[in-house]
């Protein structure tokens, strides 16, 4: 009996998801309610919950009171109670597909007679369970408070008038309120004072970076496109990288040595969603500073995907909210700020029809379209490293420099510094580089070395 009652103790808990399909879409690229619901579901299945029933409401005007209409209420409620009378566990959570007010949230518990979460909860829930740092558990609780202080009020607003009095001593409702809007925004207060802690942390590290000229290139994408598989097959990390969303939160970065020499450090960044909410995205902006100061954003799609095209409506949607605007050169940057230079990476291209891979990985020979990859089986990568060494390196100038051979301190700093192109030892105990480094470094490079540099000589050693 102990065992059974063991297991009864880790059975996983039941839901049922509950897509809202407006019957009017604005976007032509929009996905559609099949589309919508399945994403629902994966976001579920992603909090360990089991999915045992899936509903599409269309809705052409929402209920002030539910959202739904009260025959699409009736309806999910009797679903849920049939498998009581089934002798089946009954759905304890009810996720809705769409954003609710606390009134239409408290309602539909009621109806149903179980936990309901919308959206911004659900995501809020994933996140909650994938921060591993302490950064990243501190930008979830933010959110995670900045989403429930509404809530949390309205909850106590049936006591507000239990009691008379001037305002200046309420009933206990609103005692009550006072106090959870103090205790809120007291924590809200500390968790944005440590963030800005985190924040100027950040800083540091990005100036310390600069010092050494390491260029930044950021993965960013739509959740679950690859970005941490690819990232690994990169680097040779291990980070996490599973087929569920939201896999990857908190921002990792790792040194990357490119083919012709030039060395970046990639990061890998949490995955974007349709949607995403608000209080995610002014959340996690200290994280998604790593982003903006990148020297070279990399968009990983999922080009297998059915939905490929609306995923990347909504990653550039998410990356202009932040101040990001593609560019294809980094001309474009030093022209806006806002346009940082930008590739489109097309992943899991083991996943399609032979001659449409082969067709991508053709056109992924020009020089500013998409570059086509698979993460998992690494094709594509060769070309995509010799963008990334393209890309950073298109505004570098090319230089000569004479070293005494035996001068190890200052092959040393050349090798740190430049990236060294050739190489050639001369009989009266010199050595001549061809070299490459950006405008920022050629001044160091002039500082240092002076007369034993000339610019173009690359060239005529080529010769």
């Amino acid at each position: 009996m102990s065992a059974e009652r063991d297991t009864d103790t880790v059975r996983p808990r039941r839901a049922v998801v509950v897509h809202v399909e407006p019957k009017q879409r604005l976007d032509a690229l929009d996905r559609d309610a099949d589309a919508r619901l399945a994403e629902a579901v994966g976001l579920t299945a992603a909090i360990g919950l089991v999915v045992v029933d899936e509903f599409t409401v269309p809705l052409a005007r929402p209920v002030p009171a539910t959202l739904i209409g009260s025959g699409k209420v009736e309806e999910i409620g009797a679903a849920i109670h049939a498998h009581e009378e089934a002798d089946e566990d009954a759905p304890e959570v009810v996720i809705v597909n769409a954003q609710l007010s606390p009134v239409q949230q408290r309602n539909l518990e009621r109806a149903w007679k179980a936990k309901v979460l919308d959206r911004t909860a659900l995501i809020l829930e994933i996140f909650g369970e994938r921060a591993r740092t302490r950064e990243g558990r501190l930008q979830v609780e933010l959110a995670h408070l900045s989403y429930q202080r509404s809530r949390l009020v309205r909850t106590w607003t049936h006591l507000e008038r239990q009691r008379g009095g001037f305002g200046f001593l309420g009933g206990p409702g609103e005692t009550q309120i006072e106090t959870d809007r103090r205790l809120i925004g007291e924590r809200l207060a500390k968790i944005r004072r440590e963030l800005e802690g985190v924040k100027r942390t950040r800083h540091l590290q990005r100036r310390a970076r600069k010092r050494v000229p390491f260029p930044v290139v950021a993965l960013v994408g739509y959740t679950n496109a690859g970005k941490s598989t690819l990232f690994n097959k990169l680097t040779d990390a291990e980070v996490l990288a599973k087929d569920v969303l939201f896999a990857t939160l908190d921002p990792i970065m790792r040194g990357l040595k490119l083919p012709g020499g030039t060395k970046i450090i990639l990061s890998d960044t949490v995955g974007f969603i349709a949607d995403l909410p608000h209080e995610l995205v002014a959340a996690f902006r200290a994280t998604l500073e790593e982003v903006l100061e990148a020297d070279l954003i990399i968009h990983v799609r999922d080009c297998a995907h059915e939905e490929s095209e609306a995923q990347k409506v909504d990653v550039l949607k998410v990356l202009s909210e932040l101040g990001i605007e593609p560019g294809t050169t980094s001309g474009d940057a030093a022209r806006d700020e806002r346009i940082r230079p930008f590739v489109e990476v097309l992943n899991k291209i083991d996943l399609l029809e032979p001659e449409i891979r082969d067709g991508l990985l053709a056109s992924s020979q020009r020089p500013d379209g998409p570059v086509a990859v698979s993460a998992r089986t690494g094709e594509g990568l060769e070309q995509l490293l010799a963008r990334f060494e393209a890309d950073l390196s298109g505004a570098n100038i090319h230089f000569y420099l004479s070293l005494d051979a035996g001068d190890g301190e200052g092959l040393a700093w050349v090798h740190r510094h430049g990236q060294v192109l050739e190489k050639h030892y001369n009989d009266d105990a010199t050595v001549d580089l061809a070299l490459s480094a950006t405008p920022a470094e050629l001044e160091k490079f002039t500082h240092r070395f002076g007369a034993k540099m000339a610019l173009g000589q690359m060239v005529e050693a080529d010769s």
